[in-house]
């Protein structure tokens, strides 16, 4: 396998104050590699937004990161604004969750798109605006021509996000962030959105990071599952084997609120409790008090990041299905 585009190694993101510490990430790594779609799953409040912020060097002087992130030959862990302004948007770029907010609403969406063009390709504003007509017409906004002249207001929400995604990729990024792309948006301008950045990885070998809480998305379009709880890691794998066999009790937990055809009307199943606290982060784990399968190991020692076996009772170490849990489910159990 070729080198990896992103290599997030041992992660971790902490928030100080004057009253407390919360430990946002804790230790969290993993590779991503050209034209791959990782997904990162897990509830609210569970890390994902702020791994990737992390990555992209967007978090506020208040944040203390340990890690490193290294994109191709590149630490970024550490690097200031200045190095990070060189790199964000044209090696690396981030599409937000609502575009709304990260849109300028004074300004054109063609000169929008024109910034990063004109910052990082060195255009004119003549060639910056023929690009992002381009650009528009990449991402499946009709009548670009016309539409590049607007404003964001004159948008729906799902062209707005269209646009955040040709700013993302005007200067064709080695990765895409893609921060819950599809939230608040109808079935039919979420599948237009998925096909987007279907097209990008195939046209451009884009490699993309998706954050998201709708499982179905992933089965649609992801390579490879991170699932993330309390902020750290506790299962990843590639998506078929993760949806076929689960092995942590928390991911088993979430393919169970699933929704699916002929499921009956009444409650679905829920993990009981919730998303604990991170103003600390015990030397346990933490999943051990909504888990039915905790005992005295769970809640007394950390499981480590470590091989689950497969069915031939192997787990090399260059497997790639991994869960933190001293009792990952069976094979015979996931299949049950």
């Amino acid at each position: 396998m070729t080198e990896p585009v992103l290599s997030v190694r041992d992660l971790s993101v902490s928030f100080r104050s004057d009253t407390r510490t919360v430990h946002a990430v804790d230790h969290v790594s993993y590779d991503l590699h050209a034209g791959e779609v990782l997904a990162v799953v897990g509830e609210s409040g569970c890390g994902k937004s702020v791994t990737s912020m992390a990555v992209m060097g967007l978090l506020p002087p208040t944040a203390h990161i340990t890690g490193s992130v290294r994109l191709g030959e590149r630490e970024l862990a550490g690097a200031d604004d200045k190095a990070y302004g060189k790199i964000r948007g044209k090696d690396i770029a981030m599409i937000f969750q609502e575009p709304m907010t990260s849109l300028n609403p004074v300004l054109t969406i063609g000169r929008q798109i024109g910034e990063v063009l004109r910052r990082h390709q060195g255009l004119s504003k003549k060639e910056a605006r023929a690009r992002a007509v381009e650009l528009l017409d990449l991402v499946g906004i009709p009548a670009p021509a016309q539409r590049v002249d607007e404003y964001p207001h004159q948008l729906s929400g799902g062209m707005r996000q269209r646009v955040m995604i040709a700013i993302a990729v005007a200067c064709d990024p080695a990765v895409l962030i893609a921060d819950e792309p599809t939230t608040a948006l109808d079935v039919t301008v979420q599948a237009g959105i998925l096909e987007v950045l279907q097209s990008l990885r195939e046209r451009l070998g884009t490699a993309i990071v998706l954050i998201t809480h709708d499982l179905g998305v992933v089965a649609d379009i992801a390579d490879r599952v991170l699932v993330m709880y309390a902020g750290r890691p506790v299962e990843q794998a590639p998506v078929d084997e993760l949806f076929a066999t689960p092995r942590h009790p928390y991911t088993r937990g979430l393919l169970s609120a699933v929704l699916r055809p002929g499921t009956p009307k009444d409650r679905l199943p829920e993990i009981p409790g919730l998303v604990p606290s991170l103003d600390t982060q015990p030397d346990a784990c933490t999943f051990a008090p909504r888990c039915a399968r905790a005992d005295d190991t769970c809640t007394a020692s950390r499981p480590g990041f470590r091989a689950v076996p497969d069915e031939n009772g192997a787990a090399g170490a260059d497997a790639t299905h991994r869960a933190a849990c001293w009792h990952p489910h069976t094979l015979q159990e996931t299949a049950s």
